[in-house]
């Protein structure tokens, strides 16, 4: 299945060391390599190879296909599955990361480009001179420096990973947060942290400082997803999935193990709202968590209607 397979022609980034510190595909594309003559892209991009010495990096064209059901294999295929999934080859969840942080050196990102970390601290006063600055230190690099997401707005460019998935109308703001194999599926409005494998629907609205958790450091197996129309409120969060059109109040953080109690529903014999735990309420529609104000339970109601609606200015 061709589906299932994308290739690239693209340049990489070589450090003296013979580490691959990073590889940008202009243009990937669905399919295995074609059987046609390729030799276009690949000198089209030949005018950007070579050594630059500021970095102490080589730069190299270099072609590759890749099975996204497979496991990635080199720093090359680990770039290529990034930049299918912010190029929206593949949403995220639906290809093969496993062990993809091995394949990922840990680089010094410039406003020139990728170095060695080691190089860094030998070159700076060529790079002080060259007016070249560092701008993190990290395995990832900005999403912008690679991919421009046709239709979204990113307001500070450091907030969004390359790998990330980004629909058309989605609006990151400075606060914003979007990590690789994460983000939208439609029109969204992003004020808060949207962690890696976490999708969040059309039409949905992350507060200001909220919070989705994620299974990257400690957290657990399930991989939290936000349905359409749905409101996370400021410096809230959550550890469960949310359906359609449900409301978070703000600052209320709600866990799989949270106890909460179904307010809409009919009391026990012993006077007391029957209570779950978080983890029984996850994916369902139509809901709202509030803290009570007099008691402090955390409790979920069922609502009625439909969830948020959008500034349309904000995502034209």
């Amino acid at each position: 299945m061709t589906e299932r397979w994308v290739w690239g022609t693209g340049l990489a980034t070589t450090a003296e060391d013979g580490t691959v510190l990073d590889t940008w595909f202009p243009s990937p594309a669905l399919g295995r390599v074609p059987s046609s003559d390729t030799t276009d892209a690949a000198h089209d991009l030949k005018a950007l190879s070579g050594v630059d010495a500021r970095r102490a990096v080589t730069i190299s064209v270099v072609t590759i296909e890749i099975d996204l059901d497979a496991a990635p294999a080199s720093t090359s295929d680990a770039y290529l599955r990034l930049h299918a999934l912010s190029h929206r080859l593949a949403q995220p969840n639906t290809l093969n990361l496993d062990g993809i942080f091995a394949h990922l050196a840990n680089v010094a990102w410039t406003n020139a480009g990728p170095m060695h970390p080691d190089a860094l601290t030998a070159q700076r006063p060529h790079l002080l001179r060259a007016g070249i600055q560092v701008q993190s230190l990290d395995k990832f690099p900005r999403l912008l420096d690679y991919v421009v997401p046709p239709g979204v707005r990113i307001a500070d460019a450091s907030r969004a990973r390359l790998g990330a998935y980004l629909s058309p109308g989605t609006t990151v703001m400075h606060a914003g947060f979007v990590n690789f194999n994460a983000g939208t599926l439609g029109q969204s409005m992003v004020e808060g942290r949207i962690s890696q494998g976490v999708v969040v629907g059309d039409g949905s609205d992350i507060g200001g400082g909220a919070s989705i958790m994620g299974t990257l450091s400690g957290g657990g197996a399930h991989k939290v997803s936000i349905g359409a129309r749905t409101l996370l409120g400021a410096n809230a969060g959550v550890g469960i999935s949310l359906g359609d059109d449900c409301v978070v109040e703000a600052g209320l953080y709600v866990t799989a193990g949270t106890k909460i109690l179904l307010a809409d529903q009919p009391s026990l014999p012993d006077g007391n709202k029957p209570a779950v735990k978080g983890a029984e309420l996850s994916g369902r529609n139509g809901l709202l968590f509030r803290r009570n104000s007099l008691s402090g339970a955390v409790e979920a109601v069922q609502r009625a209607g439909v969830g948020v609606t959008l500034n349309e200015a904000l995502h034209a």
